[in-house]
């Protein structure tokens, strides 16, 4: 069963921008108010005059060191916080909130405690209304995608750390999002299955190719997975580098050896200033 005709059968049924600007950021300005010593308080600019132009089907990282604001921008990008100033939009439409097309998978996993694998995955297809056999269906789709099968009926204290992010990763896959956004998913998981879900989601990624977004602090992680590498830089939050990636896909890990892989990993290492 292929994911794009169980797309129509669980009623999920969209029309895609296959050319073109995705996601269009312009001018993004994003201010917190912290507070200080003695109870004062002053504005933090985690972003400042942001623009970027992310096509649709690229696999693109976010990377920079601690508070440069990619996260941020993720979370603008998701709906779920609003600038200040500039303005973002999705395939030619601003956006004004979260959207089942635009799911996020972040670091710590957000699954339901009390339900197992094929709940958790289904629970946005619930939320969309779809009817329990169909979501079911298509939740054991992306169960087994993920390299779940097996474990259906496991609830999340049951499972690794790395299958947990598998359940996550399977639950945002399951709405069949045109966009799909990343905050450090693998960032708690120990290398051996960082790098076992780096593989995952290259193998997953390169099936469907949709327009990713992805945070990261590790650079090698970054030039292995994207088409693009956005370099951010602290305080105030800006853009200082846009790295083309041009190493062939399918992306393996004998790439990791090439003059060219290392020679995207230095560049991104100037950048950030190690």
């Amino acid at each position: 069963m292929r994911a794009a005709q169980t797309q129509e059968n669980a009623g999920i049924r969209r029309s895609r921008n296959t050319s073109g600007a995705g996601i269009q950021v312009d001018g993004v300005t994003k201010l917190y108010r912290r507070r200080l010593a003695a109870g004062t308080t002053d504005l933090f600019v985690a972003l400042e005059d942001v623009s970027l132009s992310i096509q649709t089907s690229q696999f693109v990282s976010l990377i920079g060191p601690s508070g440069c604001g990619k996260t941020t921008l993720l979370r603008i990008i998701a709906g779920l916080e609003h600038p200040q100033s500039g303005d973002v939009s999705v395939q030619g439409q601003p956006i004004h909130g979260p959207s089942p097309d635009r799911p996020m998978v972040f670091q710590h996993f957000a699954l339901l405690p009390w339900e197992n694998t094929l709940n958790n995955v289904a629970f946005g297809l619930k939320l969309a209304g779809v009817p329990k056999g169909l979501r079911d269906e298509r939740a054991r789709y992306f169960i087994k995608l993920v390299g779940l099968a097996g474990f259906e009926h496991a609830t999340p204290r049951e499972l690794s750390g790395g299958m947990q992010q598998r359940v996550g990763l399977a639950r945002a896959l399951a709405v069949d999002p045109a966009f799909l956004l990343l905050d450090e998913p693998f960032g708690a998981l120990d290398e051996i299955t960082r790098r076992e879900m780096q593989n995952e989601l290259t193998r997953i990624w390169e099936s469907d190719k949709k327009t990713a977004v992805f945070v990261t602090h590790s650079v090698d992680e970054a030039v292995y997975l994207s088409d693009r590498i956005i370099v951010m830089t602290s305080e105030p939050g800006r853009i200082v580098d846009d790295i083309a990636v041009p190493l062939p896909r399918p992306r393996t890990r004998e790439a990791e050896t090439s003059d060219e892989f290392q020679a995207i990993k230095a560049r991104v290492w100037a950048c950030i200033g190690s």
